[in-house]
């Protein structure tokens, strides 16, 4: 059973799109009806979708990879800043800059020459700047963690994306698409969803809207880093247990067993001697024969 309702939905007003002479053709298989002029969008289709997507990002952040949050549009920013900074994640509520994905060294880069600034706060080199020095670096710094601040943990490109607008952000919607990288959205009805690989039909303009939806996926991140962390502390004493088992195996019982059987044919080799030794006797008795012979050989000489 999903853990969003139906009426939480529509008091939110997720159901609410744009004007029908702004729909896009694509968006039909998600359209209830029209009223006054507004396209109404299907609230059960929204929750199947937002159900499929929220299980896909609880399996990526299982996995322990990185989720790119990306909302620049007023109304779903501090929404975004605040939601995503629970769960840990890299997101973008600022401008989008140009190959932030698809040149993401550069990317680096820039993180890297903030972290380079901050260092030089700590190890003495700020004190020898001059004056205008430290207000070049001090505006320098601001524009890059304006810009880089949210991303800075981010040490390679992100497993999956999820977009608030995929029309606003169309930009970072090619990155991610030029990258194969799979991307969450939320698709109102002026949007395409077949650029989309997992869409959440809503209203992407309202604040209420953007925050029931964000509540849902981050609640289903935040539950599979959850499983993650219990994951890595269960296996420790579990691993244990099949090491103790694997002690009887070592034991070399048949080993211990065949010994004897060596050490009894010596015996068996030592049995032809005792016979041997027995044997003796049986020549002394010849010669005991042969000797009265000699004395009656003797006898005749005589």
């Amino acid at each position: 059973m999903s853990k969003v309702k139906f009426e939480d939905l529509l008091e939110a007003g997720v159901h609410f799109g744009h004007m029908k002479r702004k729909w896009n053709p694509a968006m039909a298989p998600y359209i209830f009806e029209e009223k006054k002029g507004i396209h109404i969008i299907d609230l059960n289709k929204t929750i199947a979708h937002l159900d499929q997507s929220a299980a896909a990002l609880k399996q990526i952040a299982k996995s322990g990879k990185k989720i790119l949050f990306v909302a620049t549009k007023k109304q779903a920013k501090d929404i975004i800043s605040e939601r995503v900074k629970e769960i840990n994640m890299p997101y973008v509520t600022e401008r989008w800059s140009g190959g932030m994905l698809t040149n993401f060294q550069t990317t680096r880069r820039s993180i890297r020459k903030m972290t380079s600034i901050d260092k030089m706060k700590t190890d003495g080199t700020w004190e020898t700047l001059n004056k205008r020095e430290r207000l070049f670096k001090t505006r320098q710094r601001e524009k890059l963690e304006k810009n880089f601040g949210s991303i800075a943990d981010m040490t390679r490109q992100p497993a999956a994306i999820f977009i608030v607008d995929i029309v606003k952000e169309h930009i970072a919607l090619k990155e991610a698409k030029r990258l194969n990288i799979p991307v969450f959205a939320i698709v109102d009805t002026n949007s395409n969803p077949k650029l989309v690989d997992f869409p959440i039909p809503g209203n992407d303009d309202a604040t209420k809207s953007i925050s029931i939806i964000m509540d849902a996926i981050c609640g289903a991140v935040k539950e599979g880093l959850t499983e993650r962390k219990n994951a890595k502390d269960a296996p420790a004493p579990k691993e244990e247990a099949p090491a103790k088992e694997e002690a009887p195996k070592a034991e070399a019982a048949p080993a211990k067993e065949e010994a004897p059987a060596k050490e009894e044919a010596p015996a068996a080799e030592e049995a032809p001697k005792a016979e041997a030794k027995e044997e003796v006797p049986a020549t002394e008795e010849v010669a005991a024969e042969a000797a009265p012979e000699a004395d009656a050989s003797e006898e005749k000489e005589a």
